[in-house]
Formats: C-alpha cells, sequence, structure tokens
C-alpha cells in the first residue's frame, strides 16, 4: 500500500503545479497605463473625460457621497500612495480624506484649487476663508483644465498629441456650457436673483453670472457645519426681506432643514433640489459634470423665474 500512497502525494503535487501555472497563464498582466488618482468625482469625470482610456482614472469618492466627510478603504488608500498622479480639490474640501493626501507626500499631485482665482466665503461663520466649490463656475473649471493638461502631458506612455485633441474638445465644451448658462440665467428678474441653498456652496457661480447669496442654512462652508436657532432666524428674516421664491437642497445633504426652513418663512417658499457637490450613479440624474450644471441652471432658472 505504500508505493500506491507515494503515486497518490506525487499526482497531487503535480496537479497542484499544473493549476497553478494555468493559473498564471490566465492572470491579465499589470496594465501598463500610468494610474491617476482623484479624490472627487466631479474632477474624476474631468479627469477622465481629458486621458480617455490612456491612464488608469482611480475616483475616491462614490456617487451621490459628500465629499467633506466621505472615506476610503485601506486598499484605497495603498493606491492613492502608489499613483502615479493624485489629483484633488484643494482648499480644505476633502476634509475627510485629507490625512490620506497629506500621506501620499511623495506622488506627484495637482491641487485644482491652486489653479484658479480662489474666491473667499463673504457671509457665515466661514467668513473670510477660501470658497472651495470652484466648479460652480465652468470658467474656472477650464483654468484647471488649462493647468492640468501639462500635467497629464509629463505622465509616462501619454500621447500628447491625443491628448491635446480631447482637452481641445472638453474646453469647448466647457465654453459652450457657459455660455448656456449665461444664456439661461439672463432670463431671472434682477430682483429674483438671489440664492438660498443647504450651505455656502455658490460663491463662484453668484460672482460669475451676478447672483446675490441671500443665506444658507448652514451658516459653514462644509456641510459638517450645524445652524442654530439664529442661524435659522436671521435666514427667515432674509428670505422674507428679498422674497426669493425658492430655495435649494443639495442632493447629497439631506434637505429636513431647508423644508423646516420654507415651513417657518412666512412666504411661499419652494424647495428644489440640486446637483453640487456630488455626481450621480448612471441612472441618478447628474452622472457626469456637464450634465449636472447643465440640470441646476435649468432648475434655478425655472425655480426663480415667475
Amino acid at each position: 500500500m505504500r508505493p500506491a500512497r507515494l503515486f497518490t502525494t506525487a499526482a497531487l503535487s503535480a496537479l497542484a503545479a499544473l493549476v497553478a501555472t494555468g493559473l498564471a497563464a490566465c492572470s491579465p498582466p499589470d496594465d501598463p497605463r500610468p494610474t491617476i488618482v482623484v479624490s472627487t468625482n466631479i474632477l474624476g469625470d474631468v479627469v477622465g473625460e481629458l486621458v480617455g482610456d490612456q491612464a488608469q482614472v482611480v475616483t475616491l469618492m462614490k456617487p451621490d457621497a459628500d465629499p467633506h466627510s466621505f472615506e476610503i478603504s485601506a486598499q484605497e488608500a495603498a493606491t492613492l500612495r502608489g499613483a502615479d498622479l493624485l489629483v484633488s480639490n484643494g482648499l480644505g474640501l476633502e476634509e475627510g480624506l485629507q490625512q490620506h493626501l497629506d500621506a501620499a507626500d511623495g506622488v506627484p499631485a495637482f491641487v485644482a484649487g491652486d489653479a484658479i482665482e480662489v474666491l473667499d466665503y463673504s457671509v457665515g461663520d466661514a467668513a473670510g476663508m477660501p470658497d472651495s466649490h470652484f466648479w460652480t463656475d465652468p470658467a474656472r473649471m477650464i483654468d484647471v483644465v488649462d493647468a492640468l493638461e501639462p500635467v497629464l502631458a509629463e505622465l509616462e506612455g501619454i500621447d500628447t498629441q491625443d491628448l491635446d485633441a480631447t482637452v481641445d474638445d472638453y474646453r469647448s465644451q466647457l465654453r459652450a456650457l457657459d455660455a448656456e448658462m449665461t444664456e439661461a440665467f439672463a432670463t431671472i428678474p434682477d430682483e429674483r436673483r438671489a440664492l438660498v441653498t443647504n450651505h455656502h456652496v455658490f460663491g463662484y457661480l453668484a460672482e460669475r453670472f451676478d447672483f446675490e447669496i441671500v443665506g444658507a442654512v448652514i451658516p459653514g462652508g462644509t456641510t459638517l457645519a450645524a445652524p442654530s436657532a439664529s442661524d435659522l432666524a436671521d435666514l427667515v428674516d432674509a428670505i422674507e426681506r428679498t422674497g426669493v421664491p425658492a430655495v435649494f437642497a443639495e442632493s447629497s445633504s439631506p434637505d429636513r432643514l431647508v423644508q423646516a426652513l420654507a415651513s417657518e418663512a412666512d412666504v411661499q417658499v419652494e424647495v428644489v433640489e440640486l446637483f453640487t457637490e456630488s455626481l450621480t450613479g448612471p441612472d441618478g440624474g447628474a452622472p457626469d459634470y456637464l450634465t449636472m450644471m447643465r440640470i441646476n441652471t435649468e432648475r434655478i432658472t425655472t425655480g426663480l423665474t415667475p
């Protein structure tokens, strides 16, 4: 019986070796393309449009997430530290991710907030601090694209001629978006060009398209802040004074506070949902930056037009 047992052991060893060899042969080779890790899904969409299939674009922020508070897994953190390029928003937006961004100090990085003319919050608890929500102004997104192109061109494996073509095309789409928004907002009467939202997210849009920021339910520049009773009272006074017909709730944040505010104000106020800080999944209504901005433009225009 002993020889038979030895034969069985040898056969099993050979079989295991064959299986291992077969699995190795079936395993896909490492992707030779550069890896670009992007913090937010808005910037992830833009980077993907620019590089196409020339690079692996890994977006850390999931659809419908809050950029101020989302977290990543240990595997995603390792991918971030091993990236060929790290693209982030900056200006204090990625509060829940900042420790990982700081830990990746050896990774080449592009911070979009460094490429624009930064506005400070003008009202609320965050007044005087940098406003991180620059993407509400498509002209500033063009500035980001212009600054990002040469950084992408330096990545090994990127065809610069293909990159030039995709960047030119996307830049043209951003210019078209800016023109569409200008035309749409021009139909809103001057006395109705006022915005109230969950929190201060429209400073850049207001400057670019001549709106007044009446206030925000959450007084700071982050959804992690919370309003006090006096904040709500002041905002109710502002709404009654200006007579705004609508307040705007962000899709990434609960709108219960906005609903409560609307019910407290002694005026008819409609609550309109916008996509402001996060893209959605494919079926959520705002799967990409251009679509998000067009939907928001239509909803703001409709909400504020008699």
